[in-house]
């Protein structure tokens, strides 16, 4: 059971638009109970995003192995970087620490847009399918953007370009040494892959928990935050997701699956329950973080779907 009683616990170390940091004991009252008695000794998640449910599961329950998985490259990289040259990353993160935070407020933007810069060029060169050392910087320019960056957004453009404003913070914290050292140590007991969801089916079976989180659904035309890579996540890559859920299903895992519920705006949006017929909807109550409008970050609700009563 990889909890370690002699150090502090590992926390997401990103800022991630629809973390489920805040929803985490929400989450946790849905486990099944085969995840507390050992029944369940593999643990999978498709999207990692930030890990807030990672880090929950395999710090708090006996799993033996761990799966994380998520079609961003860049994440994949970060996670990859930590895992295997923390060390490194934590002294070039030191580095722009010092220098951003000896700047006056309009130097700090003017850095903040050259990093971006840099991290786009940068792109063309990176080859995301091998570790090499140019990593450790690229990972470096993805932590400070994402510390100082408007709401600690990842969204990509049409052309895979990271295209966040610069965001107003008085004394970010640009680098959690300790944490990060945590983290790297729990990440050499899990395997880290790049690639489609559907990759993981392999490693499901009846002793697995997969938790997806994937892009949520827009409740709105214009809300478009779920943008982590350059290729939308729309209704059919939403429903190519149910099939693959209902595939996973009959190999005897438990399957749980967080998204936005449309009857936040419409009542009569029954894309999910038609999508997911037959099984177990639950909805959790979450408070929207990222509304241009302070009057519409009230609470809403979120779809939780399991395979399990």
């Amino acid at each position: 059971m990889p909890v370690f009683s002699d150090h502090p616990r590992a926390r997401p170390f990103l800022k991630w638009a629809g973390g489920k940091r805040q929803l985490l004991e929400q989450l946790e009252s849905y486990f099944p109970p085969e995840l507390e008695n050992g029944a369940l000794s593999r643990y999978v998640e498709p999207f990692v995003g930030s890990g807030a449910v990672f880090f929950k599961v395999f710090q708090s329950y006996p799993v033996q192995e761990c799966l994380i998985a998520d079609v961003n490259p860049e994440l994949i990289l970060v996670y990859q970087t930590i895992q295997r040259e923390v060390e490194g990353l934590i002294e070039q993160l030191a580095e722009i620490e010092i220098r951003y935070l000896g700047l006056t407020d309009a130097q700090r933007r003017d850095f903040y847009y050259k990093i971006r810069e840099m991290y786009n060029d940068q792109r063309i060169s990176i080859d995301y399918s091998e570790f090499h050392s140019a990593w450790v910087r690229r990972a470096a320019f993805m932590l400070f953007l994402n510390r100082t960056g408007y709401n600690g957004l990842f969204r990509l453009n049409s052309k895979g370009e990271f295209n966040v404003p610069c965001g107003r913070y008085n004394n970010p914290r640009i680098l959690d040494a300790e944490n990060l050292r945590n983290v790297s140590r729990l990440l050499n007991q899990v395997s880290i892959q790049y690639g489609d969801f559907e990759e993981v089916g392999g490693f499901v079976d009846e002793k697995t928990l997969v938790y997806f989180d994937p892009p949520y659904r827009p409740l709105s035309d214009t809300a478009h935050f779920t943008a982590y890579s350059k290729d939308l996540f729309d209704d059919r890559q939403q429903l190519r997701l149910a099939e693959f859920y209902r595939r996973l299903d009959t190999k005897g895992g438990k399957l749980m699956l967080s998204n936005s519920d449309p009857r936040n705006v419409d009542e009569d949006d029954d894309f999910f329950e038609q999508a997911y017929n037959g099984y177990r909807i639950e909805r959790l109550k979450a408070k929207r973080n990222i509304n241009r409008d302070p009057e519409k970050r009230g609470p809403i609700s979120e779809l939780l779907i399991l395979n399990y009563e």
